[in-house]
């Protein structure tokens, strides 16, 4: 089996100033986001790492550094662990978008497997299957390694809905902190999550 300790990015600066949604747009961690990403990598420590990859957004990128530290690891960029695309949510709050246009919320939160966010975004199946694409290719890439993935928030979630087989429509009840941690192993016969969203270093 491969383990891999899938993170979520640190807060980004569009987290702090009213959680807005972030989706592809490339912005930066927080101080805060460092914090957190450093007090991660403190944690994992003794964790011996054969590999690190990251979204190429550099919220994602900048987390897997400051976690690494000193190792010797190049963190290399795989656009299928990237953040969904949320179209025309993408920069705005949750609360905004909403009282604007409620219809595409809860198409979205109905059917989020053929819906596409924000109208012209991705949808959950678009992104549950780039990033199960990845994790299948890790288990032949790194078979028994251990590995460092940084990735998004929904992207996350979507991936481990599908590993549980929940409906997605349930996607939200499977919470992220910024720099929770996630374990999971994976082969090409089957993929394991071994813990959901680790948060004592935060």
């Amino acid at each position: 089996m491969t383990r891999i300790y899938l993170v979520r990015h640190g807060e980004s600066e569009w987290n702090a100033a009213g959680d807005l949604y972030c989706g592809r747009t490339d912005i930066g961690l927080s101080s805060l986001g460092r914090k957190q990403a450093v007090n991660a990598g403190n944690f994992l420590k003794n964790v011996r790492f054969d590999a690190a990859y990251a979204s190429p957004l550099i919220r994602a990128r900048d987390t897997a550094e400051l976690i690494l530290g000193d190792l010797h690891l190049t963190v290399q960029s795989d656009e299928r662990i990237f953040e969904g695309d949320f179209g025309e949510w993408e920069g705005r709050a949750k609360i905004d978008f909403i009282a604007e246009d409620p219809e595409s919320w809860h198409s979205w939160m109905a059917n989020p497997w053929e819906t596409r966010a924000g109208r012209t975004g991705e949808t959950a199946k678009e992104m549950y299957e780039r990033a199960s694409d990845f994790f299948k290719e890790m288990a032949i890439k790194h078979p028994e390694d251990t590995i460092l993935v940084v990735a998004h928030n929904n992207t996350i979630r979507f991936f481990l809905a599908g590993v549980l087989g929940m409906p997605f429509t349930n996607y939200r009840k499977i919470f992220q902190d910024n720099t929770g941690i996630n374990v999971v192993d994976v082969s090409e016969e089957e993929i394991v999550l071994k813990s959901l969203n680790i948060n004592a270093h935060l």
